[in-house]
């Protein structure tokens, strides 16, 4: 992952204008987001590769207790400087280092597409370990084509990767979650792919 947190050190600035007000104009983005912020219990949330906070605020403002966590240093920083009352910190998606079963909530809204896809089980799984049993996840990605394989693609800042929503779902049954939703819409001018988004319980252990 040195090779991603360097990409989007090197373009944060730019990454960051290239996002300023891509949530305002496209109420297909916030939809999901909303559901999410409805079914999130009181309690932390985390965004997870939160790039340069633009998630993060959004959900501040909707009036959740989140934070974000990204790879990149430089990411961070403007983060921090664009969203004074939010809480950002330096960390991976497979090692969070958060506690384990703290989470009311986490979002991974297109950060999970930079992990080879042979290390998305291992960031599902450190999902499932900082959630509470029932906490939700939402996931965004690039929709890949039915019934395969994890597609990589040229990404604008560094390789990245599609996934079929099936295929991202049954990944995250096998790490203890359930799938409330699933949501694909057609790409939108200045997008090349289906875009799509899942939304996750954590399943409740029964002892």
């Amino acid at each position: 992952m040195d090779a991603v947190r360097d990409a989007y050190d090197g373009m944060a600035g730019e990454y960051a204008e290239f996002a300023r007000g891509a949530l305002a104009g496209n109420p297909f983005e916030r939809a999901p987001l909303d559901v999410f912020a409805e079914c999130v219990d009181a309690g932390p949330v985390a965004d997870l590769g939160c790039g340069e906070g633009r998630i993060t605020g959004y959900l501040a403002k909707a009036g959740l207790d989140v934070s974000g966590i990204d790879l990149s240093p430089r990411m961070i920083e403007l983060a921090r400087a664009g969203h004074p009352g939010v809480r950002f910190d330096v960390g991976s998606l497979v090692h969070t280092g958060l506690p384990s079963g703290t989470l009311a909530g986490l979002v991974a809204w297109y950060s999970l597409i930079h992990l080879p896809p042979e290390r998305v089980p291992d960031a599902l799984t450190e999902f499932a370990r900082v959630l509470r049993d029932g906490g939700h996840a939402l996931l965004g990605f690039q929709a890949a084509g039915a019934d395969g394989d994890p597609v990589a693609f040229d990404h604008a800042v560094v390789e990245a990767y599609r996934w079929w929503p099936e295929r991202l779902g049954a990944a995250a049954e096998a790490a203890g979650f359930e799938v409330l939703m699933r949501m694909v819409r057609a790409p939108r001018p200045g997008e090349r792919f289906d875009q799509a988004s899942l939304l996750l319980r954590k399943l409740v252990r029964v002892a």
